[in-house]
């Protein structure tokens, strides 16, 4: 394991992070609008985070429940007295309170409440958009153990007939929940957005095991069989470590998806113990990763951790020299989480694949970066950009 190292901004690497540098980390993250922080009210925001008790489960979730809460009820109240945008306003607050109550994954029964509260506040504000959330529950067959439906959350563009569709999931922390930006700027191009959560994340019925991409295909074959969506022009978007399964369906069905974006994803590097070991504790993330993975993953302790991660490995399943359908990569060159060597390894097997890098660290999170993910996605699906 590496020692710990204090990168220019303040960020330690190589052990978890104090309070006292959570805050600072988290502050940082609130004044550039970065996740997890744009979940909350900049106004607000660096008062929640100075009363911030402790990182542990019981505590932090208590801490963004109170606030969450009292939010809720505000938003009932608005309802009630026939304010919807107010309403529709804080509810969507409460439910990145609440987001913040789970983060980075629900660990503990507290957090798991805040996860379910989360959901909650998310659809109460959602069903009062002017192109709402359908909650649509599609059948999976799932193995012994595993859940016998998928959740996803459906929206339509206005006055498009037969929509081509993007569906998109996060990584181990975001779920389908926090992928609305990304909704939002497909839809006002007239292309519909399926959401859905990342394997072994939110609502998803699998663990990241081998062959989870069962999960994704499902949602495909079900987009299929809707009249009014255009299952002939269909891509994907994998944020994060999701941007891993879209590389993989790509992969595995060339001629199914018209595009795939990885997001800041890996492929080979990312899984071997090397890198685990060295990406433990990155300075992009705030606290937990390895408890997040491990969850993700069915992992119950770091030997399962480590071989199961190995498993994943693209390479290693013989996947990279197939043809792939039309695929984006896109990261950030100072990537701590994935290594930027996947990407230039993605690019010396099977047929060429477009590239786009951005400054700074996890996913090259710029203003420019999703408007550049969407304007290719929207060239895939024969939609003006």
């Amino acid at each position: 394991m590496q020692d710990a190292q204090q990168t220019p901004d303040g960020d330690v690497q190589g052990r978890p992070k104090t309070l006292a540098e959570a805050r600072v980390w988290m502050k940082t993250r609130l004044r550039s609008r970065t996740h997890p922080m744009n979940a909350l009210d900049p106004d607000e925001g660096v008062d929640l985070i100075d009363r911030l008790p402790g990182l542990g489960g019981a505590e932090w979730a208590a801490h963004w429940r109170e606030a969450g809460d009292a939010c809720s009820a505000s938003a009932e109240r608005a309802e009630q007295a026939g304010s919807r945008d107010e309403a529709c306003r804080l509810f969507m607050k409460a439910s990145g309170l609440y987001f913040m109550g789970r983060f980075p994954c629900p660990d503990h029964p507290a957090k798991l409440r805040c996860a379910e509260l989360e959901r909650e506040t998310y659809l109460r504000a959602a069903r009062l958009w002017t192109l709402p959330v359908q909650v649509v529950r599609i059948p999976f067959a799932g193995r012994e153990g595993e859940g016998d439906s998928i959740t996803a959350l459906l929206r339509r563009p206005a006055n498009v007939e037969r929509p081509p569709v993007v569906v998109m999931w996060g990584g181990v922390d975001a779920w389908k929940e926090q992928m609305t930006q990304a909704c939002d700027a497909l839809l006002a191009l007239g292309i519909a957005t399926v959401a859905m959560d990342n394997a072994g994340t939110g609502e998803s019925p699998v663990k990241g095991v081998q062959d989870a991409e069962r999960q994704f295909t499902t949602v495909f074959d079900w987009i299929d069989t809707q009249s009014d969506l255009d299952g002939q022009r269909l891509a994907c978007l994998g944020r994060s470590f999701g941007g891993y399964w879209a590389t993989k369906l790509a992969l595995l069905y060339p001629d199914r998806l018209r595009g795939a974006v990885n997001w800041g994803g890996g492929a080979h590097y990312m899984f071997q113990p090397d890198w685990i070991g060295a990406s433990r504790y990155p300075d992009s993330y705030l606290m937990g990763l390895v408890e997040t993975r491990c969850r993700m993953l069915g992992a119950r302790n770091d030997d399962e951790y480590l071989a199961f991660f190995k498993r994943l490995s693209l390479l290693d399943q013989g996947l990279l020299d197939r043809r792939s359908a039309p695929l984006l990569l896109v990261n950030g060159r100072e990537d701590k989480q994935c290594p930027i060597e996947d990407l230039h390894l993605l690019t010396e097997h099977g047929n060429p694949k477009h590239v786009r890098l951005f400054p700074g660290g996890h996913m090259g999170l710029t203003p420019q970066t999703l408007p550049t993910i969407v304007s290719w996605l929207a060239g895939q699906l024969g939609v003006a950009g």
